[in-house]
């Protein structure tokens, strides 16, 4: 999956599979090297100025403390393949970023291959937030920062709603009759597509905990309650009758993100339903205001769907513990949170002190909201990052299906519960 920004990106839950490979740069063996020298490694960013933005940045942390930090990236799907090998040979990074939940953090935590920060976290004062540290801790200890917060919602064209004497709209009876009306304009009303695969959970996600509710969306979600229930089916129905009426672009299954963000860009579609971190690209792309509200509820406007981005782990088996630890703390400091919302557009799951940052008026707003749901822990859940792959996988064939006519609502979540139960 995607994300624009650097520290990571939203993915389906996988076991990481042993395979040869090399090593990152080392530094994380006993091998007598510099002490004061540690590796990090990252996924590769799309943007090389962004990389060159965190190397400069990095370099204020060496000044202070004296520890060289080597900054390695690795697209994702070879740190899939390879970041357990690589902790387990002793010749992985001293410092990683992965995601958090069972999926990611997880697995490498029940491997040993993890440094124990939960003495860290009290003895230097970590202010993450309650919900996004639980992201990370794992029988009772923790593991890791987690990344960046992010919530799912629809960005919308106001002045494309505003020519159409549209409001925001309050409630799914206010979303049908508003892309009915952007339909009759001959403008796409939603930028939805699903080529890839997982834009479907993100879809599936948000429709689900506005339908259901943020407690029945969790209790799915944490195996309480089935997949095979008549929530899920309403969710995978609602968008196979958003298809059927038009509201989405023609087959969507064959128009990837990249296209349904330049849709909304360009003013071909009115609205587009992802995460906040498109907003930086989105300040950078287009010339009309743009609203950002949560997938809209049948009473009401519904919640934010929530999740977390890739964040710093200590490996265990890194000779310079001490090192490592002292750049994690870095990395968690309120100054290196407001430097990645000015810089990166990314949302730390600490508490910031926006005043005075250079942000625009729908980012402001973004971080308004996001910090709201990170205090008070009240939002829905992003189903990929805390289920196993094979009901990731699950729910990415079934939505397909529905949106193509090859399956019914029903069939989609009864397959989630089938994968569930394996």
């Amino acid at each position: 999956m995607r994300r624009s920004h650097i520290l990571g990106l939203p993915a389906a839950a996988v076991l990481l599979v042993t395979t040869a490979c090399t090593g990152t740069g080392g530094g994380s063996s006993d091998d007598g090297g510099d002490p004061q020298s540690i590796t990090w490694l990252i996924e590769e960013p799309e943007d090389a100025e962004a990389l060159q933005a965190l190397e400069d940045h990095v370099a204020t942390f060496t000044e202070e403390s004296g520890i060289e930090v080597e900054v390695n990236s690795l697209p994702l799907d070879n740190m899939r393949t390879v970041l357990q090998t690589q902790l387990r040979s002793g010749e992985g990074p001293d410092v990683f970023s992965w995601g958090s939940g069972p999926g990611f953090g997880g697995a490498l935590a029940e491997a040993g291959l993890l440094h124990d920060l939960t003495q860290e976290y009290e003895d230097r004062g970590w202010e993450v937030y309650d919900f996004a540290r639980d992201r990370v801790t794992f029988d009772g200890k923790v593991y890791g920062v987690p990344g960046e917060m992010e919530t799912i919602g629809i960005f919308y064209n106001k002045d494309a709603l505003a020519d159409l004497g549209l409001s925001e709209p309050q409630s799914l009876e206010d979303l049908e009759a508003a892309s009915e009306a952007i339909a009759e304009a001959g403008t796409i009303p939603m930028a939805v597509g699903d080529k890839e695969g997982w834009e479907g959970g993100h879809l599936l996600s948000m429709a689900l905990s506005s339908i259901a509710g943020p407690e029945t969306a969790e209790a799915v979600i944490t195996g309480e309650e089935s997949w095979d229930s008549p929530e899920v089916a309403q969710a995978f129905e609602l968008w196979r009758d958003y298809n059927e009426q038009g509201f989405l672009p023609e087959s969507p299954t064959s128009v990837d993100y990249d296209t349904s963000i330049s849709m909304f860009y360009s003013g071909e579609a009115a609205m587009i339903p992802t995460g906040s971190w498109l907003v930086g690209e989105i300040d950078d792309n287009v010339d009309f205001e743009v609203g950002f509200i949560p997938f809209p509820a049948p009473d009401g406007p519904g919640v934010f769907t929530g999740g977390l981005g890739s964040g710093p782990y200590v490996s265990a088996g890194t000779s310079k513990t001490e090192a490592a630890v002292e750049f994690v703390d870095f990395l968690a400091s309120p100054e290196h949170g407001e430097w990645t919302v000015e810089n990166l557009h990314t949302i730390p799951p600490v508490p910031v002190d926006t005043e005075g940052l250079d942000v625009s008026p729908l980012f402001a707003q973004v971080l308004e909201d996001t910090a709201t749901l990170g205090s008070s822990g009240e939002f829905g859940q992003n189903i990929d990052v805390l289920v196993s792959d094979a009901v990731n996988e699950a729910m990415y064939d079934g939505f397909q299906g529905v949106l193509t006519g090859q399956t019914t609502p029903e069939d989609a979540a009864s397959g989630m519960a089938a994968a569930a139960d394996q």
